[in-house]
């Protein structure tokens, strides 16, 4: 049975955002800068959600640096991966140096306030995408993988578990998928030997908790976006031995319109074996999950407890600002400088 992250409405729970919340195929909350103000605001908007749904229930957010950044200051505004890719090539110590001290500032501050999950590392090669770009380590594939080998380790020292994306890649087709249908015509042993050289290499090494599907239809495979094909998901999980979390992209996104209606799209999703899909507008979400049989829902599944902050290993207190302690002050410190070098 595949299970909803939804989007809520703002900076404080609705009475909507309530209802939804208590529905039982709905296992998570991903969160967007509409629904941040402040530290104390979201501390108390992620602790409302953790009072209705407790501990077993995602929260996330893409927190990824560059464009992609969803909670302002006193979050730290990283630098997208891009550039940590550019500093590997001039000087690959520090360019690794870099790359650990960003996935760990990240994810600590994000722990900090009882956030499960930043959707990352990007895998995707740098290779033309206007939606892609700088988001993607480097347009070598040898290089994101030793960059996100890196990043996936650090974010797990920090206590957080990852999520590679946009399997099988997004970073070669130019068009934005959240704008527009988008399709990738080449054979598939092209994109074998390019786009999944990432995401096979960090999964045969252990570094890939949950994988996100992109929208874009490989048309030498399937007619379908990957996200809802049997066939993409068949190839994850035998051929490439994936037996992680499997994640949908927004279900919203122009890039899934062409499987059909909102229920259409989430039923192609739970035939196809996606563990989890995301709906981030929360008007979509209550036009959904009434059209849905929810009867057969199996709870909180063993699968989703996978993506939970590793016990053990959280850096930082959470009763304290992430920015008054030690272990978070020399982390920021030893990046400024080597941004600096």
């Amino acid at each position: 049975m595949t299970t909803l992250m939804i989007g809520i409405e703002g900076l404080t729970l609705t009475k909507q955002d309530k209802k939804l919340l208590q529905h039982p195929l709905v296992s998570g909350v991903i969160f967007f800068a509409r629904n941040y103000e402040n530290y104390q605001q979201l501390r108390h908007l992620t602790q409302q959600i953790r009072a209705i749904r407790g501990e077993n229930f995602l929260l996330a957010v893409d927190q990824e640096g560059g464009r992609v950044i969803r909670f302002r200051a006193p979050f730290s505004q990283l630098p997208a991966l891009g550039l940590l890719g550019n500093r590997h090539q001039s000087n690959q110590e520090q360019g690794l140096a870099l790359t650990h001290l960003h996935a760990w500032i990240m994810a600590a501050e994000l722990l900090n306030t009882d956030i499960d999950l930043s959707f990352s590392p990007v895998l995707d090669i740098n290779n033309g995408s206007d939606v892609i770009g700088d988001r993607a380590f480097s347009q070598n594939p040898h290089e994101v993988i030793e960059l996100a080998k890196m990043y996936s380790g650090s974010m797990h020292a920090a206590g957080m578990k990852t999520t590679a994306k946009h399997y099988p890649g997004h970073g070669t087709v130019k068009a934005d998928s959240h704008h527009h249908i988008t399709q990738d015509e080449r054979p598939q042993h092209m994109i074998e030997n390019l786009d999944l050289v990432p995401f096979r290499t960090l999964i045969t090494a252990n570094k890939v908790d949950a994988v996100m599907m992109s929208h874009v239809i490989y048309s030498d495979v399937d007619d379908q976006p990957a996200g809802f094909s049997k066939k993409w998901i068949k190839h994850l999980r035998e051929t490439v031995h994936f037996q992680g979390v499997i994640i949908s992209d927004d279900l919203a996104m122009t890039g899934a319109t062409g499987i059909g209606g909102l229920k259409q799209r989430y039923l192609a999703c739970r035939e196809a074996q996606v563990d989890l899909a995301l709906l981030c507008q929360p008007e979509l979400c209550a036009e959904l999950l009434p059209q849905i049989n929810h009867h057969d829902a199996p709870g909180y599944s063993q699968s989703l407890r996978r993506l939970h902050k590793l016990k053990g290993h959280s850096t930082l207190n959470k009763e304290r600002p992430f920015w008054e302690q030690q272990r978070w002050q020399q982390a920021t410190k030893a990046f400024k400088a080597l941004k600096e070098l």
